[in-house]
């Protein structure tokens, strides 16, 4: 059954996100206000992958949950930016290794009944490294990650990052990763 949107009224706004209570009607059913959340931009990550070294990983906090896990090099599209070009940049500004040719894996939507964020996932074949990250507030470590100690993160709920699980997943099922 498709939903019907009567209108939508912005209850808080910034530059990453506009939070809104949209009027919608749900077929022979109540006419009521639900929150949504518009994202001002995608998100892109990548899955940088070596044969050699493994896989490439930040291991970081996020105060928001207040959890420590494993993640791929991910982050928000400037305005107008590709998603190609943007998990391009974020690998650099993250590792300070830049990556191969990128390859498209899936995009998605996490929470579709509350956001419309769309995540970008894209899979390198190696990487340079050209120097330190520039946003060296991203990650305590940055490691090479082979294929079995990645699937043991997996398993073991080290990694709690919606972009990078789905990511990672998703490489493993479809033959990306060893």
């Amino acid at each position: 059954m498709r939903w019907k949107v009567h209108g939508e009224r912005v209850i808080y706004e910034s530059p990453w996100l506009r939070l809104a209570l949209t009027d919608v009607e749900v077929p022979n059913g109540p006419r009521f206000e639900h929150h949504v959340v518009r994202a001002t931009n995608d998100a892109a990550g990548v899955i940088v992958h070596d044969p050699d070294r493994g896989v490439l990983m930040l291991w970081r906090h996020r105060f928001i949950t207040d959890t420590w896990g494993w993640e791929i090099p991910a982050g928000g599209l400037n305005p107008g930016e590709a998603p190609v070009d943007g998990a391009r940049r974020e690998t650099i500004e993250e590792t300070g290794w830049e990556p191969g040719p990128l390859r498209f894996l899936v995009a998605y939507t996490a929470t579709s009944g509350m956001s419309d964020l769309t995540f970008h996932c894209f899979i390198a074949d190696g990487a340079t490294r050209i120097g330190e990250p520039s946003d060296p507030g991203e990650a305590e470590r940055i490691e090479w990650v082979d294929a079995p100690t990645l699937r043991r993160v997996v398993r073991d709920n080290e990694m709690r990052d919606g972009l990078s699980l789905t990511a990672v997943l998703y490489a493993f099922t479809f033959g990306f990763l060893d």
